[in-house]
């Protein structure tokens, strides 16, 4: 580790759960962050602060005035131009962590593209607010054996859990895609920037343990409100019966 970086990671460094041995393998690490909105702005300048080595930020929209509220990397006239979040997302981080690789997708993620797209990471990132892109990431990943670190939120509540291989996935919570967009959405029941904040650190925080070996990854689904501040923790089971599994023996894989 030269100069610059044991300046720029002291705080980091000084913590007994990274030290110099986490920060290089989090200078080893990449991950796919997948939704550049108001999740994967908020994970992706955590993870790029914290030095992770590389990150692929994945998305097609372009900012939006409504973004401004809840999306930390985007400004006023990034939404007056409409530029592309990801392309938008790169130059800001580029400009806080030179020392990161970027790379910016304009594509939406899809079932024809997601092996394009999410292959050569460590992990995937959940920065979405659709269940159709959360089950492609959800279903190459059990393919693959590639962690998944899932995030939701809406209204002042969020919910997050590490998919890992030899476990539980996103099918074992919800039953089915039909039911996993039954719901109301964040159009109707809007979003506090404020659980987002939250959801996005816990996320980036269980990237960083995963990438540095850390015995504390967390297994069960947690669901967090901030309005009446509860939490729960929810131990998930596999399902025998999991649609997204249905084509791979993902219950004897081992990580």
């Amino acid at each position: 580790m030269n100069r610059d970086e044991a300046e720029r990671y002291l705080r980091q460094l000084a913590f007994s759960g990274i030290g110099q041995k986490g920060q290089g393998r989090l200078k080893k690490a990449s991950a796919a962050i997948v939704g550049m909105g108001a999740l994967g702005s908020a994970i992706a300048n955590s993870l790029c602060r914290a030095g992770f080595g590389f990150l692929r930020l994945i998305d097609a929209d372009v900012v939006e005035a409504s973004n401004l509220q809840r999306q930390i990397l985007y400004n006023e006239e990034d939404a007056r131009l409409k530029r592309k979040k990801a392309v938008c997302a790169k130059e800001k981080l580029a400009s806080t962590n030179s020392l990161v690789r970027l790379e910016a997708i304009t594509e939406k993620l899809d079932a024809q593209n997601a092996d394009k797209l999410l292959s050569g990471v460590d992990m995937v990132l959940d920065g979405l607010d659709n269940f159709d892109t959360r089950f492609v990431i959800n279903e190459y990943c059990v393919k693959n054996a590639v962690p998944y670190i899932y995030g939701g939120v809406l209204a002042d509540s969020g919910v997050s859990m590490n998919i890992m291989p030899g476990g539980p996935c996103l099918g074992c919570i919800v039953s089915s895609l039909v039911d996993a967009k039954s719901g109301p959405g964040p159009e109707t029941k809007g979003v506090l920037n404020q659980i987002v904040a939250i959801i996005a650190a816990i996320q980036s925080v269980e990237a960083m343990k995963l990438a540095v070996k850390s015995r504390f990854l967390r297994r069960s689904l947690l669901s967090f409100s901030i309005w009446d501040f509860s939490f729960t923790e929810i131990e998930v089971e596999p399902r025998k019966d999991c649609f997204c599994q249905k084509s791979v023996d993902f219950m004897d894989q081992k990580f």
